[in-house]
Parts: structure tokens; sequence; C-alpha cells
């Protein structure tokens, strides 16, 4: 089996930290301690993927941001991450006049243009301290990897990577070029990892379409020079074999972003604010890995019930396991087969320590879902996400009078709940809609103190791209919606931690969402009207005359990296896996498929920047 794209990234970041040196897995020599200096960047790329004690077991003895106060350590080696800013040139051209460690690794996370090392250069000729300087390198690691098959750009500072910054009125040309330049490094640093050179296809007319363009260029002139370009070691000898690349605009669909999720992952993200694979409950903070907890690498993708009463069973096997060694030392000197019961109590000392860090999951788990489940009764979650459904299916409209009843209701949602769910009926409807029916809405939305600013911008951006969400690609046969189910068994136990009355008991319906349909059109050839137009970039044909004429693939994508300008969220990533899965059930051809976005965002950010831009 291939690896990941996150394990693929972890050992390139091991590398660094080695001071550029391969280190097998059978090494058994120690590391040789040293200093990591990172950045606001870097540290969000490290952080989901090292744990401080995995940090500890490449030598890194200290790490320390690059923009905080540092006192010097002249007998040790430090290792930077950064990017390649103007800001942090500057830094490390104090940090080589100031002498502050033994040797410098200046790592970079993007390609460093030649002003900037030149800068570096001069700055260790001025105070003769060139010796010291070790290695000055391009990583190409500029990606965030929450899973073993996700990424996204950043985490911090994405102003013009969002939604709003690539709509607002005030975006610059400057801005905007360097934005996709941030995107295509992103990309390239994926490529580089993988070492792979795509097929991308994309949309035309919008930031994809721009992004693909550069990125094209930035391959082609990679593979200009077969001695030195990056992809030499690649493993893409046949074009068989080569993935796609799929770059999407958000206004794609904008409804998925907005839609109030039954999944755990994304019900985490969107009510608790999962961020780089963290989440804060009170005063608690919890991680979660899907490489060390079984029970999130199991359940992520399974509708909210289901992860609730595998909880509760995990819960029973914990307290039978510690009922069992209760019994267990009580019988000690009561039998007469001593040897037999020390033997017992010593293999469960052994497994003690398994099985108290599972307790500590299992209440970890706890705690996660106890709180969803106060939020979905407050806030009726479940009502929102049954409705929503129900419109994305077409078995329901504008109009609907249990539409209107939940909109009016006022111990359903916050009115954040009811500006989304109003916004995906409309998104959802083909049909013009009259301005006597629009302002009945907005008096019951503005009667339950709702902000109506994101309202009228999708209004505007409806008219401009006269289309629907609904007259696009929703409905048909892929069966949206939901049906009931008698799955909460012990959950509707007064006494059980999640009791369950007056929560719906919703499974939800396989189905295809937008970003999937579209990536199924293309991984196996289809014709369809969404995706005929999309433009073809093979950047190994080095020499293009017609672009409209490029010779195309005939054999179906077994592999696709689909990436999300403008934002993306846990619901496309997961439909995506889910994708795959079925695929392989059905067909036993197994498809690969990396999901990728400029920012990761819930509904509550992406409405936020829908509202920025309605007040515009």
């Amino acid at each position: 089996m291939s690896a990941s794209l996150k394990d693929k990234q972890i050992d390139a970041l091991k590398r660094v930290l080695n001071l550029n040196v391969v280190v097998g897995k059978t090494t058994t020599t120690e590391p040789q301690w040293k200093v990591l200096i990172y950045d606001d960047w870097s540290q969000d790329i490290i952080s989901p993927l090292f744990s401080l004690k995995e940090l500890r077991d490449t030598g890194v003895t200290l790490h320390l941001n690059l923009n905080k106060q540092r006192e010097a350590i002249p007998d040790v080696p430090a290792v930077y991450l950064v990017a390649p800013t103007d800001e942090n040139i500057n830094k490390i051209c104090i940090d080589i006049e100031n002498k502050l460690y033994e040797s410098f690794y200046f790592n970079f996370i993007s390609a460093i243009p030649r002003a900037k090392l030149e800068k570096i250069a001069s700055a260790a000729v001025e105070v003769n301290n060139v010796q010291s300087v070790s290695a000055v390198m391009d990583q190409y690691v500029q990606f965030i990897c929450l899973e073993d098959e996700m990424f996204i750009t950043k985490q911090r500072d994405t102003f013009n990577l969002s939604y709003y910054g690539l709509h607002r009125a005030r975006m610059t040309d400057t801005e905007m070029n360097q934005t996709l330049d941030s995107l295509a490094d992103t990309l390239f640093s994926v490529l580089v990892t993988k070492g792979q050179i795509p097929i991308i296809q994309c949309p035309r007319g919008n930031a994809a379409e721009k992004l693909s363009e550069l990125l094209d260029k930035k391959l082609r002139d990679q593979m200009k020079d077969a001695r030195t370009h990056m992809f030499s070691g690649g493993i893409d000898a046949s074009s068989l074999h080569r993935p796609l690349l799929v770059i999407l605009d958000r206004d794609v669909d904008l409804a998925t972003p907005l839609h109030h999720t039954w999944t755990y992952q994304a019900l985490v993200h969107d009510v608790l604010n999962l961020s780089l694979n963290r989440v804060q409950i009170k005063e608690k903070s919890f991680d979660l890995d899907s490489k060390n907890d079984n029970l999130w690498n199991k359940q992520r993708g399974s509708p909210f019930p289901e992860v609730a009463q595998e909880v509760q069973m995990e819960l029973e096997k914990c307290k039978n396991r510690e009922e069992e060694l209760r019994v267990l030392k009580a019988s000690m000197g009561a039998e007469e087969d001593v040897d037999g019961t020390t033997a017992r109590l010593s293999m469960a000392v052994t497994s003690l320590p398994e099985i108290l860090a599972k307790k500590r999951n299992v209440d970890m788990h706890i705690d996660i879902a106890a709180s969803l489940l106060d939020q979905i009764k407050e806030r009726k979650l479940d009502s929102f996400f049954e409705m929503e459904e129900k419109l994305l299916s077409k078995s329901s409209k504008l109009g609907d009078k249990n539409l209107q009843e939940l909109l009016r209701d006022p111990q359903a949602g916050t009115p954040e709940d009811k500006v989304r769910l109003f916004i995906i009926s409309l998104l959802c409807t083909k049909e013009n809609i009259s301005e006597a029916e629009m302002d009945s809405y907005c008096n019951i939305l503005q009667s339950a103190n709702c902000d109506l600013a994101a309202v009228q911008y999708i209004r505007k951006w409806k008219a401009f791209t006269s289309m629907s969400m609904g007259s696009l690609t929703y409905g048909g046969s892929d069966h949206y919606g939901t049906r009931t189910d008698s799955m909460f068994g012990k959950l509707l136990d007064k006494a059980s931690k999640f009791a369950m009355e007056g929560v719906k008991n919703l499974v939800v319906e396989k189905h295809n969402l937008v970003v999937t349909k579209i990536v199924d059109a293309l991984m196996e050839l289809k014709s369809t009207p969404e995706t005929d137009n999309f433009r073809y970039f093979d950047p190994k044909i080095l020499r293009v005359t017609d672009p409209s004429n490029i010779p195309r693939t005939k054999t179906p994508f077994q592999e696709a990296i689909v990436f999300v300008v403008g934002g993306g969220n846990y619901i496309e990533y997961q439909n995506l896996m889910d994708y795959c899965k079925t695929k392989l059930q059905n067909s036993t051809v197994k498809k690969k498929i990396i999901y990728g976005c400029s920012e990761l965002l819930n509904a509550t950010q992406f409405l936020s920047q829908l509202s920025e831009l309605g007040n515009e």
C-alpha cells in the first residue's frame, strides 16, 4: 500500500529535523541535539504531525518562534523551518549577525528567491560568520496536512486566501497575483512531496482557471531541465499512473459549506470549532489524532447517533475491565490456586497502562459527544439537518410549510442557523422568487433577529451567475435525504451518558455532493454538462501550440487531487472518502482521492464572509 500524503510529509520533515540526512527506520544512533526555530505558518505545519515526544526523538531539545525574543545558545546547531518572507529573512540576518547558534540550517517551506538568498549570504559575509551557515534548502512543504489525504494552505493570516478576500470589491491585481502565487506554491509542494506530475483540469472564467495556468507554467518550467527537476525520481513513469488534479472555485457549491451536518468530525468542526485537529471544551483541550485514536479513526465519518452508541459501548467495555481487575484484586489470598491468581494479576498489571489509556480516550469522546448532544438538543440541529437534506433532494422547496415553521420557531436554532437554512433553500430554488415572497421570508428572519447581509449577497450572486445549486447538481439519482431508524438502543436509557430523547433517529442516505460528482465525471471520463467545458492541462507536454487541442488520456484515473479555491470543509472531504469506499465495494477498483483547500471553514466562518460581502 502506497504511503499517504501525510506520511510523506512527515518523512520530509524528519529529514529537515535530522539536518537534511535521511534516517532509516532501523537507525539506532542517537540523534544530534538541536534547536528548532519556526514561524507561525511552519508551526501550524508541524503541530498536527508531531507530538512533543516525537520532536524530542528527532533530537529537538527546544523549539522557539522566530518572531519571539530568543537568547543566544552558542554551542547548539539551529534548524530553521520558515516561509521565505521579507520579515523572516530580516530576522535570519539578525540571528547570523548576533551569532545566536553554533551553526544554522535554513529550511524554507517554499522556494526562496535569489535576491533573498543573496541577502542572507551578504549578512554572513559582513560579520565574518559564513562558516556557521551549514545549509540553505528549499523543502517544498508549504501545506498543512490534517488527515492522511487532506491538506490546507494556511491556518492563520488567510484573509486574501478566503472566499471574502478573493471576491471583495477592493481586491487589487497585485494582491490577487500574490494570492495565486501562494496557492501555486502549495500545490507545487504537494506534487513534489508525492513525486508526481498530474493532468490538471478546471472550470473556466474564475480564480481556479488562473491558478491552473500558473501551476501549469510552474511545472513546465521545472520540467525543462531533465537533470535537475524535482520530479526526476518520481513514480509516474507511465501516464497511466499519473493523478488528476482538479482545481475548483468555491462558487461551484455554496450550499455545502453552510449545511448543518450529521457526521462526527464535521459536527465537531461546525459546533465545537475543531482547529488543527484540536478542540477546546470549556477548560479542556483535546487532540483528535486518527493515528493514535482508533475510535476517532473509525467513527469520524459516521452519523452522530452511531458514534454516541459506539462511545457508550466502549465505556461499558472499560467498566467491565475495571470490574475484572477489582474482582481479581479482591480474590488475592482467598483462592487456593495462588500461582494461577498471581499469573492473572501479573497479566492484568501488564495491560493496565493500555486500559488506562483507552479509558482516557473514551472519557475524551464522552466529553466531546456530550457537548455535541447538548447543542443538538438546544438548537434542534437534527431538524435543520433533516430540512436541508429535503431541500437538497428537491423533496422540499421554498414555500414549504415545514420550512416556514422551523424559521418561525423561537426554540429552534440560533439566528445564524436560520440564515444558513434559508440561504440553502434559496440556492436550491430554480424558479424566480417574487419580491412579495422574499419580503415575507425576510420579515420572518428579521423577527428572529437575523442579520440579512449574507442573504443579500446570495441574491446578488444568483442574479449575476444566473444559476442555482438546484439547477446545477443537487437531487436526482443520488438519493439525497434521510430516514429514521431505531438505532439508539441503550442510548434511550436515561442512565446512559447520552440520553437521546427528543433527538430524531436520522440516518443519512448515501449521496454524492457537487464536488464529488464533478470529480467522478472527470476521473471516469464521463461527458456531463458541468464538466465538458473544463480546461485541460498536461505539464509534461512542454510545447503546446493549441491549448484547446491537447492530446487527452483515454484511461480513467485511479488517483485524484481535489483543490478548492476559497475554502473547503470536512463534509466534502468525508463525501469523497465515502465515494472511494463505494467504488471499491461496487467494482473492486481502488480509487484514491486527496482533498485540499485554501483554508478550512466551518459554517459560522463562511457565513461571516458572506455577510461581509453583503455589507459591501
